[in-house]
């Protein structure tokens, strides 16, 4: 039987450690690779074609929300199972949005991380319990007729620019995180601020906090 082949992404060393120990135990998993950002978690699809890719949301440069957009535009069978300390509702929602197959929380017992990734690769839809609350909650917000949430007017890229200068991140860092111009990255910027109606870096930053795309605890 062949194994299902797992790739793990988050930004602290000693958790990737702690994971792949614990999916050791399980015979039908094997950990191909890890990645400590979501630029990484790109390169690592693109590489190593994983069946799941097991990603944290907060991370510096490229968050899971974001490189989860990027990694479903690739077109490949990688799977991608979030694995967060959150039970963010604004973070549900736009994972849920971007495509990703399951949501499970940090606190999850080894086994039923090892059950979640199963579930995954045979096509299926995971949520931990807490967050499936959170999305019903959502989903039954969503139908009374609620505003349309400026975030939702960005495109893929400039949600990516968003958090990147939301993060205090330069025009020429954003270029670099992302592989483009620092002229590109300019003109991403102004039009998050133009489309989200702010004015300088401030409130672009309370309006990312507001809406999840940033934490201060991170």
């Amino acid at each position: 039987m062949s194994k299902i082949r797992v790739v793990i992404v988050d930004d602290h060393a000693i958790l990737r450690e702690g994971i792949r120990a614990l999916l050791q135990l399980h015979a039908d998993i094997e950990v191909v690779g890890e990645a400590a950002d979501g630029r990484g978690a790109i390169a690592a699809v693109e590489q190593l074609d994983p069946d799941v890719i097991l990603m944290d949301i907060a991370m510096p440069g490229l968050g899971g929300i974001e490189a989860a957009l990027e990694i479903n535009k690739l077109g490949r069978r990688t799977r991608i199972l979030i694995l967060s300390q959150y039970e963010d509702r604004e973070y549900v929602r736009r994972l849920l949005k971007a495509g990703v197959a399951g949501y499970v929380l940090k606190k999850s017992a080894g086994s039923e991380l090892a059950n979640a990734i199963r579930a995954v690769n045979r096509g299926g839809l995971v949520l931990d319990p807490e967050v499936a609350r959170t999305a019903m909650q959502d989903a039954g917000q969503a139908t009374t007729g609620a505003a349309v949430d400026p975030y939702e007017a960005l495109t893929d890229r400039e949600k990516q620019v968003l958090k990147l200068v939301a993060e205090g991140r330069s025009n020429k860092e954003v270029a670099d995180v992302l592989g483009i111009s620092v002229k590109t990255a300019m003109s991403h910027r102004e039009h998050v601020m133009e489309k989200l109606g702010v004015h300088n870096r401030t409130e672009l930053v309370r309006f990312a906090i507001k809406k999840g795309v940033i934490r201060m605890d991170e």
